[in-house]
C-alpha cells in the first residue's frame, strides 16, 4: 500500500511540474485580437448572435445521427449470428432497415431533403 501511495505522489509531482513548466514557457507577450477571438465555424463572432440559421443543417445532422445509430445497432447482429437462428436475426435486421428506410422515404416525400426550394 505504501508503494502505491508513493507512486501516486511521484506521478502527481511530475504532472504538476510539467503543468507549471508548460504554463511558464507558453506565455506570449503579444496578444492579437484576432487570435484571441473564438472561431465560430465560418461565422463572424463579432456580429449579432441572433442571425437566422437554416434549419436544414440541423435536419441533415439528425439524418446523419439516425444512420450512425443504425450502424451501431446492426453491427452486433453479425456477432451474434452464431447464437440465434439465421431467420431470427435476418428478420430483426430486415425489419429495422425497413423502418429506417421508410423514415427516409417519408422525409423525402415531405421535401426535407430538398436543399433548393
Amino acid at each position: 500500500m505504501k508503494l502505491l501511495l508513493i507512486a501516486f505522489f511521484i506521478s502527481l509531482a511530475i504532472s504538476l511540474a510539467l503543468i507549471i513548466l508548460s504554463s511558464i514557457l507558453s506565455k506570449k507577450t503579444i496578444i492579437d485580437r484576432e487570435k484571441t477571438s473564438p472561431f465560430e465555424c465560418g461565422f463572424d463572432p463579432k456580429n449579432s448572435c441572433r442571425l437566422p440559421f437554416s434549419i436544414r443543417f440541423f435536419l441533415i445532422a439528425i439524418i446523419f445521427l439516425i444512420f450512425d445509430v443504425e450502424i451501431s445497432i446492426l453491427l452486433p447482429l453479425g456477432i451474434i449470428s452464431n447464437l440465434i437462428p439465421p431467420i431470427m436475426w435476418f428478420s430483426v435486421g430486415g425489419l429495422f432497415l425497413f423502418i429506417v428506410t421508410f423514415g427516409l422515404y417519408y422525409e423525402w416525400l415531405e421535401s426535407t431533403l430538398d436543399w433548393i426550394t
